[in-house]
């Protein structure tokens, strides 16, 4: 599957829905002289963490501070000059730190740049990043944050994801934390705050990120995917867990139809039919980014239907075998459609 945050582009968002509560405390900390130079900014991914972040840095870098009385919100236009060169990559006081692409890719990159021959579009997409962030990158913070901004505006650094960092990176991050210069911002982007290390949340102001409501879901899908019928909008909706990311991530990968699929299957209970289970998981297993996919929503029918069942034993049972069989099935290379098919029985056998 694509990664969601392909989906939509964060640093070239101006559109926020949902995160009111945490928009205001970012802009009464500027107005009140009380802002944090870390924050961690935490919740559920694809819920606007990343477009909190650049939609706050933009405001920051353009905003004058000796009218604070006359800002009610994070919004600057994209005519203005800040929001131009923050979207090309360009601003000189703002540094973003995420996952580089692979050593690879990076040589294709550079390559085309020196032929004068952009990627295509194909080829783009087949680019593949690090799976982490690595500590040359995270020293880059500390060249950037030397220096300070020519018209004494903050300085501000964006990491998309802390998470994304190992154990080197990370304990480079920390030790920025506990000596940040002045009149600079460290906004950490979260998806799991739980596995960072303690000392660096201890040195963030944390600012919960809350899920979206399925309203509020169903109208960012109306805005970014409108030939999505109104039904469509509200499956995808009710099965993304507040995260539009997941939604449009789900849109992008007929998510909606192998889930509708697989209800019909559980709840035809002993009338299901052999064959619709065998076409169900020889779909599902086509390839990786299917089976991933289907996983995914298994899980998710489980976990939303075990408070609610009265199967709740049955379902707890299924969920911690689905768990182990998923695992061993990457682990040992098992037979992905054999894994669906027992998986899938079991659900049956459960509701």
């Amino acid at each position: 599957m694509p990664d969601a945050s392909s989906q939509i582009s964060p640093k070239n968002n101006t559109f926020l829905l949902g995160q009111d509560k945490a928009e205001k405390i970012l802009l009464d900390a500027w107005k009140n002289n009380s802002m944090h130079n870390s924050w961690l900014l935490c919740g559920l991914e694809g819920i606007g963490k990343a477009t909190l972040a650049y939609r706050f840095a933009r405001f920051l870098l353009s905003a004058d501070e000796s009218k604070k009385e006359t800002y009610t919100s994070l919004e600057i236009s994209e005519n203005n000059p800040v929001y131009k060169l923050t979207v090309n990559g360009a601003h000189p006081d703002l540094k973003i730190i995420e996952r580089d692409y692979t050593d690879t890719d990076k040589r294709k990159i550079v390559k085309a740049i020196k032929e004068g021959e952009a990627l295509s579009e194909e080829e783009l997409k087949t680019l593949k990043k690090s799976a982490v962030i690595k500590i040359d990158e995270v020293r880059m913070i500390n060249e950037f944050l030397s220096k300070k901004s020519a018209d004494n505006h903050w300085r501000v650094v964006i990491i998309d994801s802390i998470d994304d960092m190992n154990q080197f990176s990370a304990n480079a991050v920390l030790k920025i934390l506990e000596e940040p210069p002045a009149k600079s911002i460290l906004l950490l982007i979260s998806h799991n705050p739980g596995k960072l290390l303690p000392t660096i949340k201890s040195r963030c102001a944390k600012l919960v990120l809350s899920p979206l409501s399925e309203n509020e879901v169903a109208s960012l899908l109306r805005r970014y995917r409108p030939q999505l019928t109104e039904k469509e909008v509200k499956g995808l909706a009710a099965i993304s867990s507040g995260s539009i990311g997941k939604a449009l991530l789900y849109s992008d990968n007929m998510a909606l139809r192998y889930y509708d699929d697989l209800c019909k299957l559980i709840y035809a209970k002993d009338k299901f039919k052999l064959a619709d289970l065998l076409s169900y998981t020889e779909t599902a297993a086509k390839d990786e980014d299917s089976f991933a996919l289907v996983q995914e929503l298994i899980l998710k029918f489980i976990s939303e239907n075990i408070a609610n069942s009265a199967h709740t034993d049955e379902l707890a049972d299924v969920w911690e075998n689905a768990i182990k069989m998923f695992n061993e099935t990457s682990r040992l290379n098992l037979d992905k459609k054999q894994i669906l098919i027992n998986i899938v029985y079991e659900l049956i056998k459960a509701v």
